[in-house]
């Protein structure tokens, strides 16, 4: 079977399976999209195929997130969250249907600027890649303290760096002893998987139960679907406006030469630009959605691709995320050396697979969550128990980490979830710090203690 055809057969895979994931409030995307794009790599899927599978999800992903942020007023993932906002207003003028057809649109033009725009920016910036290989360690460390500072945490995160590295450094001692081999995938399955696990932890703390205990169910009332369009594809440029797709291509566009800010803080800052530049409510509200949601697609993509090409070291907030399996997932692809699609594929090769994965993901996800938005989300609403999609990427991630190191990768993969889950949700200490100082760690105990 030729490399083209798996690829078409992952990305219709991915579109498919993370259309519908999309579909469920509060799926984030790291612990979902690490595990999963894992599993493709660690079956043996050629590189190119592995890349169309991670841009199908992404962007499947990005497109029916907008369905819990705009009919239920729910954010669909932490990149939806700072769209609520607008798409709450909207709701209460009874329009939800508009807000979700606004951001779907301008979600799926974002994604098509974003890709070529971000290959030439990186091929640009592949001339320094040699000096940031060489500096990784530093470089790192340097980026931890960066993204702690602007992170929720701040000072907290900026002072637990080298314990956090200690820890880190004691586990992969511990391991590499018993094993003869040192971890990886345990390690960046616990930073992904934390914050999902300490809310089950807390769950059964009888003394910390209470801070996510409800005392009564959600209530939500969707809107009738209202079809304004014939067929079933409909054209994302009529269902914008002129000056809406004018806003979309240009902030889609500077997000796409952006690779080391947040996507969350890409897309609040977009919004609030073109926001305030757009008179009257409606109007304002509308083009931010579609502003916003076209910001999502492109920061990720772009944050994707850039460090992948330019450096093939994880060194933007997605590459350390959900993006992380596509840089290092021993034995397949490492960092250290750097042996992974960075050296694996040409930029032409991103270009094509990349566009094989958007198109594919688009065809998929853009007419369903046009057509189909409310019957889904009624479905999901009544028969899908967020519990039990939990318990499965759970088991995912266990699997994995057996693969790795059997007993040792389960418990290194559950003590790192404990420790970083802990310190993500009481002192603020992001998931992007975790990963930087796990990267990072061995040079700063190195330079610091020696080791």
């Amino acid at each position: 079977m030729s490399v083209t055809v798996i690829a078409i057969i992952l990305a219709v895979l991915a579109g498919i399976i993370f259309t519908l994931i999309g579909l469920i409030s509060g799926s984030d995307e790291t612990a979902i999209l690490v595990p999963s794009t894992l599993i493709v790599v660690l079956l043996g899927a050629p590189p190119e195929a592995v890349f169309a599978f991670f841009m199908s999800a992404v962007l499947a992903k990005h497109l029916t997130h907008a369905i819990p942020t705009a009919l239920m007023g729910v954010p669909g993932d932490t990149t939806a969250a700072p769209m609520l906002e607008h798409a709450n207003f909207l709701r209460r003028i009874g329009l939800p249907h508009i807000a979700l057809r606004k951001m779907i649109s301008g979600g799926i033009i974002g994604a098509f600027i974003a890709l070529p725009i971000a290959l030439v920016f990186a091929i640009f910036l592949s001339q320094f890649g040699t000096f940031f290989q060489e500096n990784s360690g530093i470089i790192f460390t340097l980026a931890a303290v960066l993204i702690g500072y602007f992170s929720k945490g701040r000072w907290a995160s900026i002072l637990l760096i080298v314990p956090l590295a200690l820890v880190i450094q004691g586990l992969n001692l511990v391991s590499t002893t018993i094993l003869g081999s040192s971890l990886s995938i345990s390690f960046f399955l616990g930073i992904a998987i934390g914050p999902m696990l300490s809310d089950i932890l807390l769950a059964t703390s009888g003394s910390a139960r209470s801070m996510i205990e409800k005392t009564k169910q959600n209530e939500y009332k969707l809107a009738p679907e209202k079809k304004s369009w014939s067929g079933y594809f409909p054209n994302p440029f009529k269902i914008l406006t002129k000056r809406q797709t004018t806003s979309v291509g240009g902030t889609s566009f500077l997000s796409s030469l952006t690779f080391a800010l947040s996507p969350v803080g890409m897309t609040a800052l977009m919004g609030e630009i073109v926001g305030s530049r757009t008179k009257g409510q409606y109007k304002k509200a509308t083009t931010s959605l579609a502003t916003m949601n076209a910001v999502t697609e492109s920061t990720y993509i772009a944050e994707t691709i850039i460090p992948l090409i330019a450096f093939g070291i994880p060194l933007s907030p997605v590459a350390i995320g959900p993006a992380q399996a596509l840089f290092n997932a021993p034995p397949v692809y490492t960092t250290d050396p750097v042996n992974n699609l960075h050296t694996m594929l040409e930029p032409m090769d991103f270009l094509i697979y990349g566009f094989i994965g958007i198109i594919i993901a688009s065809v998929i996800a853009y007419p369903f969550s046009m057509n189909f938005a409310r019957k889904a989300t009624v479905l999901v609403l009544k028969y899908i128990n967020q519990e039990a999609i939990i318990g499965m990427f759970i088991g995912i991630v266990s699997l994995l980490a057996f693969y790795e190191g059997g007993l040792v990768g389960i418990c290194v993969t559950f003590a790192m979830a404990t420790v970083g889950g802990m310190l993500n949700r009481f002192l603020g200490v992001g998931v992007g710090v975790q990963f930087m100082v796990f990267y990072g760690s061995g040079w700063l105990m190195g330079a610091l203690l020696g080791l």
